[in-house]
């Protein structure tokens, strides 16, 4: 699945100097790390869920359980969605910088 591909797949359209390429590799760094983030916050809010629907001596706390599954579901899309635009944007400013490195 092409959605969750990590790895370096950008090209420049010029020539770009270290400094710039160096802050590609941040930028990209830092948006797998967000995704993690937004996964483990999801997972959190499912374990945290789980557990609420387990105490079967409250009742009252089905619809808190309810509620946290479906934010945990609502934090893994929203955090899938924002690192694939993240990751198009990159693509479309830098193409695979390292072939074109590679053929010189």
């Amino acid at each position: 699945m092409k959605l969750l591909e990590f790895g370096r797949d950008f090209k420049p359209d010029q020539e770009i100097i270290l400094r710039d390429y160096l802050a590609i590799e941040r930028t990209r760094l830092a948006n797998e790390r967000t995704l993690l983030s937004y996964i483990r916050s999801s997972l959190y809010l499912m374990l945290g869920g789980i557990a609420f629907l387990q105490l079967k001596d409250f009742p009252d706390f089905q619809y808190l359980a309810i509620i946290a599954l479906v934010f945990s579901a609502i934090f893994l899309v929203i955090g899938i969605y924002r690192f694939a635009v993240l990751k198009r944007s990159l693509k479309k400013l830098y193409y695979n910088f390292e072939q074109k490195e590679q053929a010189k």
